[in-house]
């Protein structure tokens, strides 16, 4: 009876520490959101000041250390995810503060300046005291451009920027939030688009306010950025298009490999996965042509893809009504391979013209529940000649169903877990189930012909490309032309 009794007092011990263990876990993970909302503003705009990143820093440092602080082993499976989702977000908050990631705020797709246009064009007002809300961003506007521009132009003088190669022609994204009528700047279409049960004063009045600052504010905020855009940014941005050339960069290239792989990978052996990959899905490829009886080679079969007029669109519609056919065929095949499925909805939509010359194939923009808005498959419209139908089908699976859609929206309908771990997204899990998305068509029957699957094959290769060209420029020292 005595051993009973000492086992038992030592489960009710042991039940008790796990307990408080998985408190003080949730405890610290509450507090990385409370930072994070603070950090970026749930109305307005982050911090951008030297003494928010360093203060935000030593927060992450001391979270850290009390995380390190509970035995990884002692929780359950929920809680060790939890744990291990929180150290990633941990690490990469210092890393990003360590290398100063805030002086270049911008890539090859845009930067802070594409995001709040895609902002504007996602938002919807659900109530008044959201259109306030905006008005209020939209009115602090001008403080946060003079924060991201001051950190710019101290890339400039460390020689830390984007490449000059990418930057040049991207200042059309600004132009079109430079208009004369504030009713034709992106960022009055939310106020556009009210809703009609509001009172019609109210209404007036909001769009009223927006005109004015808009004009006031808004505007002249985008001119000024293109003009420093144009006339110092990118006159004096490094010519050099691997980071490895700038300081700190051969280090940083290596952590972000760690970061977003979630794997401990050099550089080195990520080039060596690409290059067996093209391997791989050149032979694909090839057994394509064999069953095509097609004569000739691979780069002879891409030359006739590119110039038959029957692969490509005629018209923007047509495309978006081809990517609206491929999506509702995939929704019907959808109860035959997934017990559950998500209850927002999604819609087809041409990608906001605004970006659509520098912006990708397709994207995916996750909706809200919530905030009572449906996700959205973007398709890129412009410049038809290099939308070739044939790959309609992967991107389809791969942004809307299966892939992205379908996972980020019962991410955000988990229930039984932390809050935060329905909104976090990592590039490894995600981008990942998106390529599974892509092969599990072949299985639900989407693709209808060779063509489609050579498709589904050239994006597989222009990822595996991408696992040789990236490292190869960053790290190796290539240049543009060693990467063609």
């Amino acid at each position: 009876m005595r051993t009973f009794l000492f086992a038992f007092l030592l489960i009710c011990l042991s039940a008790n520490a796990t307990r408080g263990q998985h408190a003080t876990l949730d405890s610290l993970i509450d507090r990385w959101t409370q930072l994070q909302r603070q950090n970026w503003g749930e109305e307005l705009w982050p911090d951008l000041s030297q003494r928010a990143f360093d203060r935000s820093a030593a927060e992450a440092r001391m979270l850290l250390a009390a995380l390190e602080r509970i035995p990884y082993d002692s929780l359950d499976l929920s809680g060790r995810i939890n744990h291990a989702l929180l150290r990633h977000q941990l690490d990469d908050a210092l890393a990003r503060h360590a290398f100063q990631d805030w002086l270049v705020p911008l890539n090859a797709e845009g930067g802070w300046y594409t995001q709040f246009l895609l902002e504007a064009q996602r938002t919807t007002f659900a109530r008044p005291e959201q259109a306030r809300r905006f008005l209020r961003k939209l009115d602090s506007l001008p403080e946060y451009a003079d924060q991201q521009m001051h950190w710019m132009r101290r890339g400039l003088e460390l020689g830390r920027t984007a490449p000059r190669a990418i930057l040049q022609g991207r200042e059309g994204v600004v132009d079109a939030c430079i208009v004369e009528r504030p009713e034709d700047s992106p960022f009055f279409q939310p106020f556009a688009r009210m809703p009609d049960d509001w009172p019609a004063a109210l209404r007036d009045s909001l769009q009223q306010a927006a005109r004015e600052v808009i004009a006031r504010e808004v505007t002249p905020t985008w001119e000024r950025f293109r003009r420093f855009w144009t006339e110092e940014y990118i006159p004096g941005a490094v010519e050099a298009v691997g980071i490895s050339a700038q300081p700190g960069g051969r280090a940083w290239y290596e952590n972000r490999v760690r970061h977003f792989t979630t794997l401990d990978l050099t550089p080195e052996e990520v080039f060596e996965t690409g290059m067996r990959e093209v391997r791989r899905i050149e032979a694909e490829m090839m057994a394509i042509l064999d069953s095509l009886g097609f004569e000739g080679s691979l780069q002879d079969f891409i030359q006739y893809l590119r110039t038959d007029p029957r692969f490509y669109a005629r018209t923007p519609e047509e495309l978006l009504m081809r990517a609206s056919f491929i999506c509702k065929k995939i929704d019907g095949k959808l109860p035959e391979f997934f017990g559950k499925l998500p209850r927002n909805s999604y819609g087809v939509a041409p990608v906001p013209a605004a970006i659509a010359p520098t912006y990708t194939g397709g994207r995916y923009s996750p909706g809200s529940l919530e905030e009572g808005r449906a996700g959205f498959y973007w398709v890129n419209t412009w410049n038809l000649p290099a939308r070739p139908l044939y790959v309609l089908p992967a991107l389809s699976l791969h942004e809307a169903v299966p892939g992205h859609h379908l996972q980020i929206s019962l991410s955000q309908e988990m229930e039984g877990v932390h809050p935060f771990r329905r909104r976090i997204y990592l590039s490894a899990f995600g981008e990942g189930w998106g390529l599974y998305a892509e092969h599990l068509g072949v299985e639900m029957g989407i693709y209808e012909d060779l063509y489609e699957h050579f498709g589904r094959l050239t994006y597989e290769m222009w990822r595996a490309c991408r696992l040789v060209v990236d490292p190869g420029i960053h790290v190796m020292g290539w240049s543009r032309q060693q990467a063609i």
